[in-house]
């Protein structure tokens, strides 16, 4: 064999699964190797989508600009709404309330983060509550938003306002198959009943459909959600369980009539088996209950859900079981496993689509050629196990860090043993207020600083840094970011008149 041979190119990618993981995955291979890669989609219409994923953080613009979307045309085609953050009801203690942001806080002063600042003022009375030095935070829960204005000044916090979206995923599903088709994929309309492996070196040759029609690839990225059935239920990479970290285990999700304004933030509320999310969108709103079936019944669960809604329920609640936690091997021989099929941490941070997001950049940054090096397989599983664990530690810290008692489910989280890493960043903040972020972690210290406070971790002291400023010019920079920040969120139109303005979707 020649050299030439063994780095033959990956000519053909077969996706197998629609739904946002498999649309996104193919609408990104195809726009980033052009015609030179035949991108095939496999999906069933009878297979039906989880469809729950409607809130975002801001990572997908990036996703978005790489295939060339328009932001008014995907918020209008996916009756989307914006999003500054998420607010967290009754998270520390019943009747506490703290919305974790996206952006920054305040303004750094030499090496310290305004945070630090923030402390050393806080305990000694002379500042607000951490919310007030954010334009996200502020400017949430007073329903106003906007996008970074062309003329805004460099040193505005208008210039650089950090969001994502809430969107309806079965419209995005289809908004990206329309411009994945365009760029030449090709939909193949059929259910997998067999998959077909090399006898020699188990990699995936094939996978015959109903009809008997047979799908070839060099490359075969599992988009199947849950089932997993090409790389678990063919590769058998084994899972990694983290249900005794996150206990819950099952979902409802149900649309509901829209009631007032959209808000600009996603809202979720600690409920006594789990929690409960609501996302509103320009048509409809979503809520669901993510909850452990270990402390409450389904019934009971569907009860809460339908008796805590806004507005009159559009369907019957949607039935969702999961098992959190990840594939050992997310890239196996040669197929990848996007979404639901690598693995599943429950929504409360919407790190499900970037976690796909995150997948398919990698693969395109490993792209192996047909010799399929497996120092590529073992680099991508290994950045992968990163992330999910990361992400994973985060949505810890929101259960861990409560002072609930009122259930038998905060009874338990409250008090369980957690991984030494999430131990470790409470312990750090919790002397002086510190966060170190670890490589590149989803969540840095705006995110870890916002979580911990708002849910009743207070630092004994602050760095030892700060007293090096005099307390006039500090007490001087809490005080005008405080101004500024309010300041510049009066200047922000309401959120509906920005989407009327922008991009308003066509009425149903």
């Amino acid at each position: 064999m020649t050299l030439q041979q063994a780095k033959r190119p990956i000519k053909t990618v077969a996706v197998i699964g629609g739904g946002t993981a498999g649309w996104m995955s193919a609408a990104a291979i195809s726009k980033s190797f052009g015609t030179d890669i035949l991108v095939q989609l496999v999906e069933s219409e009878e297979i039906g989508l989880i469809g729950v994923g409607e809130a975002t953080v801001p990572h997908i613009s990036a996703f978005n600009r790489l295939l060339g979307i328009n932001e008014a045309e995907f918020v209008r085609e996916t009756k989307g709404t914006f999003k500054l953050g998420i607010q967290f009801n009754d998270w520390g203690k019943i009747g506490d309330s703290y919305i974790h942001g996206f952006g920054t806080i305040g303004r750094d002063l030499g090496l310290m983060p305004f945070h630090q600042y923030w402390l050393k003022a806080r305990f000694a009375r002379k500042a607000k509550e951490i919310s007030q030095y954010s334009l996200n935070t502020v400017a949430a829960p007073m329903g106003k938003f906007m996008a970074p204005p062309r003329d805004a000044p460099a040193n505005s916090p208008l210039a650089e306002i950090a969001y994502a979206y809430h969107f309806d995923a079965t419209l995005y599903a289809r908004f990206l198959r329309t411009r994945a088709e365009a760029q030449g994929v090709v939909r193949t309309e059929g259910k997998v009943v067999a998959v077909n492996q090399n006898k020699e070196s188990g990699f995936v040759e094939s996978v015959t459909l109903e009809n008997g029609a047979t799908i070839t690839a060099d490359l075969f990225i599992d988009c199947t959600g849950f089932r997993a059935l090409l790389i678990e239920d063919t590769l058998h990479a084994g899972f990694e369980d983290w249900t005794h970290w996150l206990p819950c285990d099952r979902a409802l999700a149900v649309p509901c009539e829209k009631v007032g304004p959209p808000t600009p933030y996603t809202r979720s509320t600690a409920r006594s088996a789990g929690w409960q999310w609501r996302i509103p969108l320009q048509h409809r709103t979503g809520n669901g209950y993510v909850y452990s079936s270990q402390f409450t019944s389904d019934s009971e669960a569907a009860d809460l859900l339908l008796n805590s809604l806004d507005g009159r329920a559009l369907s019957d609640p949607k039935a969702i079981r999961f098992t959190t936690g990840k594939r050992r091997k997310l890239w196996d021989k040669n197929v990848v496993a996007i979404g639901l099929a690598g693995g599943f941490i429950e929504p409360l941070e919407s790190t499900a689509i970037f976690l796909i997001q995150s997948g398919i950049s990698r693969l395109v940054s490993l792209f192996p050629q047909s010799d399929f090096e497996p120092v590529l397989q073992d680099v991508y599983n290994a950045q992968m196990q990163f992330e999910y664990e990361r992400i994973r530690d985060f949505i810890i810290l929101h259960y861990y860090a409560t002072e609930r008692s009122d259930s038998e489910f905060w009874n338990y989280v409250r008090t369980m043993r957690v991984p030494d890493s999430v131990k470790s960043y409470i312990d750090l903040f919790a002397a002086n207020g510190q966060f170190f972020r670890e490589g590149t972690e989803l969540f840095g210290l705006t995110s870890w600083v916002q979580v911990m406070l708002g849910q009743g971790i207070m630092p004994r002291s602050y760095h030892p840094a700060v007293d090096w400023v005099k307390n006039e010019d500090m007490q001087a920079l809490v005080d005008h970011v405080e101004k500024v920040v309010a300041s510049n969120v009066a200047l922000m139109p309401r959120h509906e008149d920005f989407i009327a303005r922008y991009c308003a979707a066509s009425p149903i």
